[in-house]
């Protein structure tokens, strides 16, 4: 099952041209960063975006940059840190064990010197916001740094890791406005409960190893009844963003904006084959086209 340590893209890599152009030093960092995986900036970002749409903030396309910007640099900077806390699982892991700290190629004191920069750019955009937002985002410091481990003590780390990407929703919405906080606490619950179907599908791919390396994921914790898993979270979230809707503006016309979010949503679950590593990949990936949907739905819903 394992797979040789090369310097060979991970499988699940996406803009292979682009990354494999550089040199091989700022080649390894780049995908100790997951640069060449956008996916996992886009699903960080999209729940800051809902937050200021939802919010009222059409109108603040610098701050939207600036979020991404953030999510970019941060979620690099989670997963050098994250590769750093794993590297002796990743080494027995097939999809993994290519990785640049876990095959050795990028000493552990160069990560965290990439890492530290990767947290300055973070800084930067931290310096942005106003004051209430920058105590919401630096409150994500400890549930991130704690992420890593969650995998060795409960069966369910997506629900961690539904915590930490969906804490953009907050900081986006606070930096906005401060009022209406049972809409946004809805936004926030249905942001988690999304993010844990996603991950459940993206966990598919490494069951076997991670049965044998002793990992616990909600895919293994599903088992058989993973597909209906997926399907009642991904309900959660929909029935939560549905109420925080109705909480800010209701109007039956504003919950029919989550229309093609949903159909969307029950596509993934409709076409998942769970057995299929390259199938829950795609299915994964699609959840940046899901978060578009939903932020289309809050600027409408916010905006209107």
């Amino acid at each position: 099952m394992r797979k040789a340590m090369t310097a060979e893209i991970v499988p699940d890599s996406q803009h292979r041209g682009l990354v494999a152009r550089l040199p091989q030093f700022p080649r390894d960092l780049a995908l100790l960063a997951r640069f060449d995986r956008p996916i996992g900036w886009w699903l960080l970002f999209w729940p800051c975006a809902w937050g200021v749409l939802l919010a009222g903030g059409a109108a603040r396309w610098d701050l939207i940059a600036w979020l991404l910007l953030g999510a970019i640099a941060m979620r690099g900077a989670g997963c050098v840190y994250n590769d750093l806390v794993d590297a002796d699982l990743d080494r027995q892991v097939a999809r993994t064990a290519a990785r640049p700290v876990a095959s050795g190629r990028v000493s552990a004191r160069a990560a965290w010197a990439w890492l530290l920069l990767l947290c300055t750019v973070g800084l930067v955009v931290l310096l942005q916001l106003r004051w209430p937002a920058q105590l919401v985002a630096l409150g994500a410091i400890l549930p991130v740094a704690a992420y890593p481990f969650m995998k060795r003590i409960t069966w369910w780390p997506q629900a961690w890791l539904g915590l930490v990407f969906s804490w953009g929703a907050l900081v986006g919405w606070v930096e906005v406005r401060d009022d209406y906080l049972p809409v946004l606490g809805l936004l926030y619950a249905g942001a988690i409960a999304w993010v844990i179907g996603y991950d459940t599908i993206y966990a598919l791919q490494d069951r076997e190893d991670d049965a044998l390396v002793g990992i616990r994921s909600s895919a293994r914790a599903l088992g058989a009844r993973v597909r209906g898993g997926v399907t009642l979270f991904y309900g959660a979230a929909l029935a939560c963003w549905a109420l925080a809707f109705w909480g800010l503006r209701p109007d039956p016309l504003a919950l029919l904006a989550l229309a093609p979010l949903a159909l969307h949503l029950l596509w993934q679950v409709a076409t998942l084959r769970p057995d299929d590593g390259d199938n829950a990949l795609a299915r994964f990936r699609a959840n940046r086209s899901a978060g578009l949907l939903m932020a289309l739905a809050c600027w409408v819903v916010g905006n209107a």
